[in-house]
């Protein structure tokens, strides 16, 4: 994916023409699992990611936010600094 496309990604509703119905399928299941206790993971959003994955791929999809969120959860916590090459 470009740069250009990800630097995107916070404001893919308002782009969500540059993004495939995958992409846009998954921008949005991470968005229900990161924010459950406020979705829920609600029916609705469960059935629309698992037509577009099955449910192999969205166990994997969903396993890779989780530990995503695990991560950031943890950077947040320990105070950690983006690192970024010059």
């Amino acid at each position: 994916m470009s740069v250009e496309k990800v630097v995107l990604v916070p404001v893919w509703h308002e782009a969500e023409y540059l993004f495939s119905e995958q992409e846009r399928a998954a921008l949005a299941w991470s968005e229900e699992v990161t924010r459950v206790s406020e979705t829920h993971a609600s029916d609705e959003a469960y059935e629309a990611a698992l037509a577009v994955f099955g449910e192999k791929d969205l166990v994997n999809l969903t396993l890779t936010i989780a530990a995503m969120n695990a991560i950031n959860r943890m950077g947040i916590s320990f105070r950690m600094k983006p690192r970024a090459k010059a």
